[in-house]
């Protein structure tokens, strides 16, 4: 990457940030193509880091074979568990944004594994542009895994939970 390049990334991800401060976001995702290997991501987010990595494909190539042997094998029987979104019983994120798992700090959690909901039931809060946005079960049964940590960031259509 050359010095002009990466003068432009900089004034880039400062203009990202300041948009961020000026229409009251939480965070934003902006991936820029320079050519056909080369790629920019940048994550911009209040209360964290700037994450900034350049992307080219002839390195990850070497590193990812040696592992998929090992990993192969393992992988081959839980093929379930590898994509939680696709139980019939999960629960995904009707949203973007921080997920928080009971109320308030220190109280207890809305659910645990094992507990029975019902419909309708909050199960966990999702906050998007300073809105506490409860997430209600959308089916009654018993709750078998929590997918989410709390204070953890949640994509639209991540599994939340697993109730079956």
């Amino acid at each position: 990457m050359n010095k002009k390049t990466h003068d432009a990334d900089v004034t880039f991800i400062q203009a990202l940030a300041e948009l961020l401060r000026e229409n009251d976001l939480n965070e934003l995702e902006v991936m820029r193509e320079y050519g056909e290997n080369d790629s920019l991501n940048v994550r911009v987010s209040r209360g964290g880091a700037q994450v900034v990595t350049q992307v080219a494909a002839a390195a990850p190539a070497p590193v990812a074979a040696p592992a998929a042997p090992a990993a192969a094998a393992p992988a081959a029987a839980p093929a379930a568990e590898a994509d939680p979104a696709s139980h019939p019983g999960a629960v995904t994120s009707p949203m973007v944004g921080t997920v928080y798992l009971q109320p308030e700090p220190g109280a207890p959690s809305f659910v645990s594994v094992g507990d029975k909901v019902a419909e309708g039931d909050t199960l966990l809060i999702i906050e998007a542009m300073k809105t506490m946005n409860h997430i209600p079960a959308p089916r009654g049964g018993t709750v078998k895994r929590i997918l989410v940590e709390d204070g953890g960031a949640v994509e639209y259509g991540a599994p939340l939970m697993i109730i079956e």
